[in-house]
């Protein structure tokens, strides 16, 4: 293994590779999404969406999508 200090957009392209190399595309992008938290709090959005929506109008804006 290099013991040589690299930036760290090296060590990231390295570490890609490497994923990539042992995990195919798909395990690596998979492996990688594990540790995005995302942001916001979907809690609080979610009730800024769904607040005040009964179960009727969300059945007919599903009848509406499908073409009913």
């Amino acid at each position: 293994m290099n013991s040589i200090a690299k930036d760290l957009g090296t060590i990231r392209k390295m570490g890609i590779e490497a994923l990539v190399e042992k995990l195919g595309p798909v395990g690596m992008a998979e492996f990688i999404r594990q540790f995005d938290s995302g942001y916001g709090d979907y809690t609080k959005e979610r009730h800024k969406w769904l607040d005040g929506i009964d179960i009727n109008t969300i059945v007919k804006q599903a009848e509406t999508k499908r073409g009913k």
